[in-house]
């Protein structure tokens, strides 16, 4: 399971206000929490910043590999701001994201190309959100076949279903699990990736939820997923996920964690 730490995004009052005081210490110091706790890329997004936002994302690039190798997540809806977090990474970056719309992907895959990074897909189109899982698969279909012509590994495309919270759209935990399913089925050499809390949003006991929801996601294919790692239990959670779905040899990965005290 590939995890990308998501605690570097200005929408968290505490990052928001160490990009604004250039708090490199607290953005250093979050960097190194979450690669100690076992994700393996750190999201940098600094979205709601608009006004300053190339200026802040390169300075967040800069000072997070002050400290780290780790691969980074460039994630923003502004391709300026992708464009500029991608000179900048010293090792293959994971842009997010492109969508179905065609005026995104002109403006975005051409980047892709020239960095060789990976990228995440969003399953939506000038439509909107998708509904149904059918919905997603018919959505991915159309975007392999809008980014043909840029000759990307399908390694390199992570699709990502749009997991919707539970709370306000009960039919969504399952339409997303069906999604998921038809996609590992229909592209077996993509990697599928979500924004994982997003389940959860806007009730109570957001932890169960989001670790319930995880280990299903992963039954059913999905390998990557934007998380929170400093959160043992749903760190447990994926690593046990791993070991049941075949995907930790011998369960190495399991035991080795287990005496680590990685559990709770």
């Amino acid at each position: 399971m590939l995890i990308i730490g998501e605690k570097i995004n200005t929408t968290k009052k505490s990052i928001n206000a160490a990009v604004e005081a250039k708090d490199a210490e607290a953005i250093q110091n979050e960097a190194k929490r979450q690669l100690e706790a076992g994700a393996n890329i750190i999201d940098v997004n600094t979205g709601t910043r608009i006004k300053t936002e190339v200026a802040d994302m390169e300075w967040l690039v800069n000072t997070i590999q002050e400290v780290t190798d780790s691969q980074l997540c460039i994630d923003s809806p502004n391709p300026a701001a992708l464009n500029a977090g991608l000179k900048l990474c010293k090792h293959k970056a994971l842009l997010n994201s492109i969508t179905a719309e065609k005026d995104r992907i002109d403006a975005i895959m051409p980047m892709v190309k020239d960095f060789g990074s990976s990228v995440v897909a969003l399953t939506m189109d000038e439509s909107g959100m998708p509904k149904t899982g059918e919905d997603r698969l018919r959505i991915a279909s159309k975007i392999i076949e809008m980014i043909s012509d840029y000759n990307i590994p399908m390694d390199d495309v992570y699709f990502d279903p749009l997991i919707q919270p539970v709370g306000s759209n009960p039919d969504q935990g399952t339409a997303v699990l069906e999604g998921i399913k038809l996609l590992r089925s229909s592209f077996p050499d993509v990697h599928i990736i979500c924004g994982l809390s997003n389940i959860s949003y806007g009730l109570p006991e957001r932890k169960l939820l989001n670790r319930s929801f995880l280990a299903m996601a992963m039954s059913v294919g999905l390998d990557s997923a934007i998380m929170d790692p400093t959160d043992k239990s749903l760190m447990a959670t994926a690593i046990a996920s791993d070991a049941i779905l075949a995907r930790d040899e011998f369960c190495l990965n399991y035991i080795s964690s287990w005496r680590q005290g990685r559990f709770e």
